[in-house]
């Protein structure tokens, strides 16, 4: 499959009608480190939740529509900076209306999830995320293979069963004020 960028996948995130689903693999994300939210967060400060970022509005818009974004972290024992600010920083999606859960590295290896990032559109359309060895998002390969969709859905359902909320692991790793 060819990668595209990832700007040409973001209608997705407007156009589905039922469910969006990610699973997050990664230790930490280059845009994520690259941000001032994450510089704070370095120096001690909590994210402010941006109940007005155009991710938070659009988890809104299409809650109000019926539709559901969700999401599972795997996450390191103990979290990496990366992991813990993506911990920190979900309580503002969680407002917004996304339900984002936790899982350990450990139970995910266990259970055979996936080593890679994806997004999952209405258990129809996979985008699989490639991401380099500094975290940067070189391009996205949308999959609508049936087995392969099957494996995201798969992957998403016993993720699902087995990991925590987010405020839940937040409150056990959060580092002491």
């Amino acid at each position: 499959m060819p990668l595209v960028p990832f700007e040409e996948i973001t209608h997705l995130f407007a156009e589905f009608e039922h469910t969006a689903f990610r699973l997050e693999t990664r230790r930490g994300y280059a845009t994520d480190r690259a941000g001032e939210r994450f510089q704070a967060f370095q120096r001690g400060f909590d994210p402010r939740p941006e109940p007005e970022h155009p991710w938070n509005v659009n988890v809104r818009d299409k809650a109000g529509q019926g539709a559901h974004f969700s999401r599972i972290r795997i996450v390191d024992e103990p979290p990496t900076d990366g992991q813990l600010f993506l911990i920190a920083t979900a309580a503002g999606n969680v407002a917004a209306g996304e339900d984002i859960r936790v899982i350990s590295r450990a139970v995910a290896d266990s259970v055979g999830l996936p080593d890679y990032d994806f997004w999952l559109f209405d258990s129809r359309v996979l985008v699989r995320m490639h991401i380099d060895d500094t975290d940067t998002t070189t391009g996205v390969e949308v999959i609508e293979d049936p087995a392969a969709v099957l494996a995201a859905c798969r992957a998403r359902d016993t993720s699902w069963a087995l990991a925590v909320p987010t405020a839940q692991v937040w409150a056990q790793v959060r580092p002491p004020v």
